[in-house]
């Protein structure tokens, strides 16, 4: 088994601190390298210019093979749609997820609940923030959208850990499923009855072409957005902390420069992006740099790795907050780009606005280590900070 095999392999157990020496090897000597991944062979992307082509090409490149390996667990969602289905599946759940959507949850969800987190934390002048902030913070944000009562939020995270490692745990997953519909049909019928301001009856009033989301798509649509939704988010702004206090000149040049906020997470996100690999199928025989690549084939887009070539990026293993790189990869682009980019956005910028405002002259606690691990998706196990 080769390097990359043998780290992915071990990704839920494994504390990777540093994949990019390895990507960048791949990229000098083999940006298309073939592997053996869960029994299934696969031709693994590290170039920008090669992963940018897979992810527009929806046609060359599809979906399709989610289904068998999350279908059991998640059922049917919009991961695993092409071509018009995926359209006019997208076309219905986005209602949910237009500017103004966005700005009602920021005003009634988002800014609300970093103000309590933070008010809990503001005067202690230390913290761990990632068990005190940024792994609950998006949780608590979904549950607030779906209208689940926050005292079952614990029960809701163990269920999408459980459903995160169904490739790993195959029978907790599964169980974990279906105790998440099974809670989720009530809530689905009472909105069905009396629809509220969440977004459960936003996707039961949705319609496009004439047609409405079954139960069915809505429990699938609320199995994806749980534990991906919240995990990406939280590792999100988990990578854009450690980031900036890593490199505390342009943490304090932000602090005094705030328009300087969306460049810092978009440099985040391409110095360290949350999922370091995405995955298509071939629809017919193709050719990467020479490299045949069979119908069917399988092929897995190393994001990390595409965010770091510096044949795109100059000095990509540097943070620069004055990089001004919007194009990175870490959402997918094309017609798969995230649903949910545009909140887990808001919601980083709102915690670190916050942040910024109420815990001064924060900084890295020099006496206890915190890093990034990770080898499929990537953030901080530990923020240790102090402020004041």
């Amino acid at each position: 088994m080769d390097a990359l095999s043998q780290h992915t392999s071990d990704s839920m157990v494994s504390d990777i601190r540093d994949p990019y020496p390895i990507f960048a090897e791949l990229r000098r000597n083999q940006p298309v390298m073939q592997t053996e991944q869960w029994g299934r062979t696969y031709y693994v992307l590290t170039r920008y210019d090669d992963v940018d082509r897979v992810l527009r090409d929806a046609d060359g490149f599809a979906n399709r093979h989610i289904h068998e390996a999350m279908g059991p667990v998640m059922g049917r969602t919009i991961l695993e749609m092409d071509g018009h289905t995926h359209t006019r599946h997208r076309a219905l759940v986005s209602n949910a997820f237009k500017p103004n959507a966005i700005r009602a949850y920021g005003e009634r969800l988002v800014a609300p609940l970093v103000d309590e987190l933070i008010g809990r934390i503001e005067k202690q002048g230390k913290a761990e923030l990632v068990a005190e902030f940024t792994s609950t913070f998006p949780m608590r944000v979904i549950a607030g959208l779906l209208g689940v009562p926050i005292h079952d939020l614990g029960t809701f995270t163990r269920w999408a850990f459980d459903i995160n490692e169904f490739a790993v745990a195959p029978e907790k997953g599964l169980a974990a499923s279906r105790a998440m519909k099974e809670y989720l049909v009530p809530i689905v019928a009472e909105r069905r009855r009396s629809p509220r301001e969440d977004l459960i009856s936003l996707l039961l009033a949705a319609e496009a072409e004439g047609e409405r989301l079954t139960d069915e798509d809505i429990y699938g649509f609320c199995r994806l957005l749980i534990p991906a939704g919240a995990e990406t988010t939280f590792r999100f702004l988990g990578n854009a902390l450690y980031c900036l206090l890593a490199n505390p000149s342009q943490y304090s040049e932000l602090c005094v420069d705030r328009s300087l906020l969306d460049a810092a997470m978009d440099e985040s996100l391409r110095f360290e992006c949350p999922l370091l690999f995405t995955s298509r199928q071939c629809t017919r025989t193709t050719s990467v740099r020479g490299i045949d690549l069979p119908a069917d084939g399988l092929v897995s887009c190393c994001l990390g790795s595409a965010n770091r070539d510096e044949e795109h990026f100059p000095d990509p293993d540097g943070f620069d907050l004055h990089r001004g790189a919007g194009d990175y990869v870490s959402f997918g682009v094309g017609k798969h780009f995230c649903l949910g980019y545009h909140l887990a956005r808001l919601e980083v910028a709102t915690a670190l606005t916050q942040i910024m405002d109420r815990l001064p002259n924060l900084r890295l606690d020099a006496d206890r280590e915190s890093y990034i691990v990770g080898m499929t998706f990537r953030s901080p196990k530990m923020l240790n900070v102090l402020w004041g």
